[in-house]
């Protein structure tokens, strides 16, 4: 083994969630925020330092307010993001009140102080959404380095020309125009199973549009939801027949929470419906059959899969909601309406799965899952528990399935991995059992 495998190995073995390096970032972070309040004078410590602690407290509080309104404390974070919140706001008051007259080695103290308890909250965050969680995940999303079975456009054609089948499945960046729906969007993602090279043309073979989460690439299911892999060893097992999956970007950008709906932040469900679905057909001659496409959605894109399903079982037959809301959530159900339709309550009725349901009445051929982690809270369980019951008494085929795990990228994947054998069957997927 040489040393840059080894070092590579590490990387991906080495937990930004768990094990030694958050212990030692939240040591190294209260050791220097200790050295930097020191004992002082007695003025520092009655008025500055309860001042300074009053700071972190305000901080705490304003962040959690926050994340409130922005409808995220479904999912309650751990403590300790609130502790190191408030840390990083009291480091940020020591540095400012404490600086004149402090000795250089303390001011260094308070320099490290701050940065360190920044980057203990961070990996606060981290351990709440399991955005990053190994080392060499992190070092990918920061390097943008390629993604596992990456090829380019021209390579993919050259090969599917000479029927020159891959081991493994390729993942092919693509540009989806917005024609249809005016949807800024950032580049997206298809994955091509080896059976896809073995003809020219390709055959139909059924399709799975997968979403991430509220704050997303469209990188985010392949780097962190291990979706690629996932959906390799499928094909290793299945003579090489797994669906095409294509990543699509629901926001636009990291930060723009459209929950999938037309509306002031974007026409995010025209994209995925009259820009994708044509873009897949006419470019990959996947199949153009409802009966062969699915849905898969985490978090955020878990409320999209049920309301995309629901909402077009001419274009879907599948979905899998995984830790999705009971309907579009972008804080209260008066802030969700201002902020995603202006203030159009009609059009927020019209994205809402359980009105949609109601008024559509009867399905046919419509199949969901929904899965919730074993940690989950009541509004997210009881959101399955309800939009499954619904949908069963309209002719929806559904189940609701509950795994150990906690609202995070991890939990997605493994989530997805029990959750595709079924749904390659339910999309009529080649060798699958149904």
């Amino acid at each position: 083994m040489t040393l840059a495998t080894l070092a590579a190995s590490l990387r991906t073995h080495l937990s930004l969630m768990h094990g030694w390096i958050p212990v030692t970032v939240q040591l190294l972070a209260a050791a220097a925020l200790l050295a930097a309040i020191g004992w002082r004078t007695r003025r520092w410590r009655l008025v500055w330092v309860p001042w300074a602690v009053l700071c972190g407290v305000a901080l705490a509080v304003a962040a959690y307010w926050f994340i409130a309104s922005e409808g995220l404390a479904d999912n309650p974070a751990p403590r300790e993001l609130w502790v190191w919140i408030a840390l990083t706001g009291t480091a940020a008051a020591v540095l400012f009140a404490g600086w004149r007259g402090a000795r250089w080695w303390r001011r260094g103290a308070s320099l490290a102080a701050l940065p360190l308890c920044l980057l203990a909250a961070a990996l606060a965050v981290n351990l709440w959404v399991g955005y990053v969680p190994t080392v060499q995940s992190a070092w990918n999303q920061l390097t943008a380095g390629p993604l596992p079975d990456q090829t380019d456009a021209i390579t993919m054609a050259a090969m599917q020309q000479r029927h020159q089948i891959p081991q493994n499945g390729t993942v092919v960046p693509v540009s989806i125009g917005d024609s249809a729906s005016g949807f800024r969007h950032r580049g997206e993602l298809v994955y091509l199973p080896p059976a896809w090279y073995a003809t020219d043309p390709p055959p139909p073979l059924p399709v799975v549009m997968m979403i991430g989460g509220e704050f997303n690439t469209p990188a985010d299911w392949v780097r962190v939801g291990n979706a690629v892999a996932t959906a390799d060893a499928y094909a290793a097992a299945h003579g090489g027949n797994a669906p095409v999956m294509v990543f699509v970007d629901a926001g636009g950008a990291f930060n723009n929470d459209t929950e999938c709906v037309n509306g002031s932040r974007g026409n995010a469900a025209d994209h995925l419906t009259k820009d994708v679905v044509p873009f897949m057909i006419s470019n990959f001659r996947v199949s153009a059959k409802p009966a062969n496409w699915g849905v898969v959605g985490w978090s955020m894109g878990g409320t999209c899969a049920v309301d995309l399903a629901v909402m077009h079982p001419e274009l879907f037959s599948a979905f899998d909601d995984i830790a999705g809301d009971l309907r579009p959530n972008s804080g209260t159900t008066e802030q969700t309406i201002q902020r995603l339709f202006g203030g159009n309550a009609a059009a927020y009725a019209s994205f809402d799965p359980t009105t949609v349901i109601t008024r559509h009445g009867r399905y046919t051929g419509l199949t969901g899952r929904f899965d919730v982690n074993s940690q989950a809270a009541a509004a997210q369980s009881g959101a399955a528990n309800s939009l499954c019951a619904l949908g069963s008494a309209n002719g929806i085929t559904c189940s609701v399935v509950t795994q150990p795990g906690t609202h995070d990228w991890p939990y997605a994947a493994h989530a997805f991995a029990t959750a595709l054998p079924w749904l390659a069957a339910q999309i009529g997927t080649p060798g699958a059992t149904r």
